[in-house]
This record gives structure tokens, C-alpha cells and sequence, in this order.
């Protein structure tokens, strides 16, 4: 599958786009491509941006390939870089099992279930999309103020 660089709208920087196998492995993908492509983006690794950057994508990508898979799909990674704001997608194929809309703290002992906290806490908004075929789960991050 080629990687996908193109401009999305009028008001896009830029956006890249890519198909990941419904695996850990495809999961561990997204985190890489997005902090590869933030930091070609100007967006450096190890910054406050690249690091929430990364932890939502790889949350969504976890609940993409734990809770959105069908077997034999692919999910899909979308970043996309306004003039103030980095928009993170993640679409997986199941549009049946939609996320809650106020994500709940699960019980202290248990060993899941923070994903869409943490997704919550770090994002300045986030939500999720229908689509023909699946769903699209998407959190904003506000870009730092060039001086």
C-alpha cells in the first residue's frame, strides 16, 4: 500500500493518510508514521505536540485494532496539519460499536479502558464519525502560536 501525502482541503498544510493491518503490529505502525511525519512537518519529537500527538494515535489505533476489527480489514491512519490545529483520524470498519461520548475512569485494579481518558485529557476536542462502512474516531490538538 503506497503512503498517501496530499493535500486534503482549501485550508490543509498538509495531510498524510495510510492503511494499516488491524494488528498490534499495525498499531505500533501508526505511532511511528505519525511522529515520523509530524517531525517532517516541523513538529519535532520529544515536543509536548509530538508526544500527545503520539499517544492519541496510539490509543485510537489500540481500540481501532481491539474493538474495530474485522477480520481481513484495514484501519486507517489520517493526520492532517491546519494553520491551527494537528487533526488526528483513525477509521476502523466496525460502525456498529461507537465509543461513548463522555469516556468513563475505569476501576483503579483494572488493566483497560483508559484509552478514550487519556484521548480526552490530552485533545482540546474529539469525536466520532459515521461513516458508509465503519466509523472514524477523531481528536484536535491546537498548534503552538509562532511568534
Amino acid at each position: 500500500m503506497p503512503i498517501q501525502s496530499r493535500p486534503a482541503s482549501p485550508s490543509a498544510l498538509r495531510t498524510f493518510t495510510q492503511r494499516l493491518s488491524a494488528t498490534p503490529r499495525g498499531a505500533r505502525l501508526a505511532r511511528r508514521l505519525a511522529r515520523f511525519h509530524l517531525d517532517g512537518w516541523g513538529i519535532a519529537y520529544d515536543t509536548e505536540l509530538s508526544d500527545a500527538a503520539e499517544a492519541i494515535v496510539g490509543e485510537l489505533a489500540a481500540n481501532a485494532v481491539t474493538h474495530g476489527r474485522v477480520p481481513g480489514r484495514d484501519f486507517e491512519l489520517g493526520l492532517t496539519l491546519l494553520a491551527d490545529t494537528l487533526r488526528i483520524e483513525v477509521t476502523d470498519t466496525r460502525g456498529e460499536l461507537r465509543p461513548p461520548e463522555e469516556p468513563e475512569l475505569p476501576e483503579p485494579e483494572g488493566e483497560s479502558g483508559r484509552g478514550l481518558v487519556i484521548v480526552a485529557a490530552l485533545a482540546v476536542e474529539w469525536g466520532v464519525g459515521g461513516r458508509e462502512v465503519g466509523k472514524t474516531v477523531w481528536a484536535h490538538l491546537p498548534l503552538p502560536q509562532r511568534q
